[in-house]
């Protein structure tokens, strides 16, 4: 926020000009840290990274769980990436479990992307057309 020159007649850095985002993206992106344990229910427009510890319902976009992350709840979203741990139910467009994926879910995807090395236990079906 604040920061120290050592000569004080020069100009102040520009700010940074943010990047703009991928087509078809959205720029509305939360990340919940390491050190956070959430109990309740999480809604976002835009992605939602965890990186933490949820116990809840999470309505998001898009939905990553980082290999540490850990969700036991309900998800709707458009695309889900797992990468950590998830215990519960998924609707979704897309499904993708990543080799250091641990899994126990009954899954509603349309389409579904199992690494070799993923743990999975549960259902999966597809949405009715």
């Amino acid at each position: 926020m604040f920061s120290k020159t050592s000569d004080p007649s020069s100009a102040p850095a520009a700010p940074a000009v943010p990047r703009p985002a991928a087509p078809g993206s959205n720029t509305a992106r939360s990340v919940l840290g390491a050190d956070l344990k959430i109990t309740g229910e999480i809604t976002s427009s835009g992605s939602v990274e965890v990186l933490g510890e949820i116990e809840g319902n999470i309505t998001a976009n898009g939905l990553l769980i980082g290999q540490e992350g850990r969700v036991k709840g309900s998800v709707t979203a458009h695309t889900v990436e797992v990468k950590g741990k998830f215990d519960g139910k998924v609707s979704c467009e897309s499904f993708t479990l990543r080799a250091s994926s641990e899994v126990k879910a009954d899954v509603n995807a349309a389409a579904l992307v199992i690494e070799s090395g993923a743990h999975i236990e549960g259902r999966f079906t597809k949405p009715k057309v």
